[in-house]
């Protein structure tokens, strides 16, 4: 009876563990629309094109080198057949689901460096960097932080009193960290700021794709926090993912309206752009603790997210870093902001160690993202020409057009 009872429950996990994956997965649709949405038509084909390339790219690097790196214990295993036929002794969910439920996380990373070097990057450069960065670069600051790790055998995060429980840092900061460095590489996109240095808006060619991109984000998130429970079978942990469930969904919320009242408040309209991030920042902000929050207290930490993702977008602007989507601010300041309010409400977690494993993953991912892309732009480039910019990159790197009807735009 009791082997039959955990047998129940490990099959229970397992289940729980891949929808949840699976949930994840589907935010790659929700990148790919909301980019679409805020990059110029003539934008578009590219993006889409990178997004769903950088999946596949993500999936195969982090399967044969990167999943190894990150967990050494259990990538060997992985790759010399495991399926999840045998119970392990120390899991309660199929081995090879973990690998799945981890994969997906890699390509959120990468997905978020696709949106802020839009509209005039070479594709193929992008692709190479996506090799590296989700083959070494994340599986080493993730074997550091939930892999348990010590970095480089000088100190171990976990002993610091380090924790996020989801990826703020660990994923979102750390793929904004990348994308920051990229950008810097590149420079803003033609026209984007007139000859003072003032920023000029370049609009989103489709903002009900934007939005629906977002919703799927948001529902994808559910698997994101939800899934990192890694368990549903007691009713310890079952209650455990209501209550990500629910602070998630409440942060989501507090972040929108916090943004659209910032917003209102700033430039008088209700700027939709922003109005969407600000869910996205909410979403970013739970995401380092979900577990230990009150509702009311997730919804204020997701409102505070949202006000800083407006004041961030403005202070980029200002320092001439043009990011069409929003995606640094988005993921990296709204992602240190999620790690410093953890010890808040889990006592457990240590101020200190959590400023310290912040900085720890941005200069890592900084760092060795700005040595691949200095080494591409000296070999391939990274930088489409002036006239492919100016024509738009669809043409360039892709010859053909997402909207064939509309050739002016």
């Amino acid at each position: 009876m009791e082997k039959q009872l955990f047998e129940l429950s490990y099959a229970l996990d397992t289940f729980y563990f891949l929808v949840s994956g699976a949930f994840v997965m589907w935010m790659a649709a929700g990148f790919s629309m909301l980019e679409a949405g805020l990059v110029r038509s003539k934008n578009t084909t590219e993006i889409l094109t990178k997004n769903v390339v950088l999946f596949a790219v993500s999936c195969t690097m982090y399967l044969l080198v990167g999943y190894a790196l990150m967990y050494p214990d259990l990538g060997d295993a992985l790759l010399t057949g495991i399926t999840g036929d045998g119970v392990a002794d120390d899991k309660s969910y199929a081995p090879s689901a973990d690998f799945f439920f981890q994969v997906v996380f890699v390509a959120t990373a990468m997905s978020i460096v696709s949106g802020a070097v839009a509209e005039r990057m070479k594709l193929m450069a992008f692709f190479v960097f996506a090799i590296v960065m989700t083959g070494f670069i994340y599986p080493m600051e993730g074997y550091w932080t939930w892999g348990e790790g010590s970095v480089f055998g000088l100190y171990s995060l976990g002993d610091l009193g380090f924790s996020d429980f989801a990826g703020s840092g660990i994923v979102h900061m750390a793929g904004a960290a990348a994308a920051l460095s990229g950008v810097l590489f590149l420079g803003p996109r033609q026209g984007k700021y007139d000859l003072k240095g003032k920023p000029r808006a370049i609009p989103g060619a489709n903002l009900p794709l934007a939005t629906l991109g977002t919703f799927i984000l948001w529902m994808g998130w559910f698997g994101f926090n939800g899934g990192s429970v890694l368990a549903t079978s007691s009713v310890e942990k079952a209650n455990l993912v209501a209550v990500v469930f629910v602070n998630t969904n409440a942060a989501a919320a507090g972040g929108l309206i916090a943004a659209f009242i910032t917003a209102k408040l700033l430039f008088g309209k209700a700027d939709l752009t922003i109005i969407l991030n600000g869910a996205l920042a909410g979403l970013v902000t739970i995401t380092a603790e979900a577990t230990t929050p009150t509702p009311a207290v997730a919804t204020l930490f997701g409102a505070m997210g949202g006000v800083l993702v407006v004041f961030s977008v403005i202070m980029l602007d200002k320092l001439r870093l043009d990011d069409p989507v929003g995606a640094i601010s988005v993921h990296g300041l709204v992602g240190l902001l999620g790690l410093l309010l953890v010890p808040l409400t889990n006592p457990e977690v240590k101020l200190s160690g959590q400023i310290i494993g912040a900085l720890t993953i941005f200069f890592w991912v900084f760092l060795s993202s700005s040595v691949v892309w200095y080494l591409l732009k000296k070999t391939m480039g990274i930088r489409v020409s002036e006239q492919e910019e100016y024509e738009g990159v669809d043409v360039a790197e892709c010859g053909l057009e997402a909207y064939p009807e509309f050739t002016n735009n």
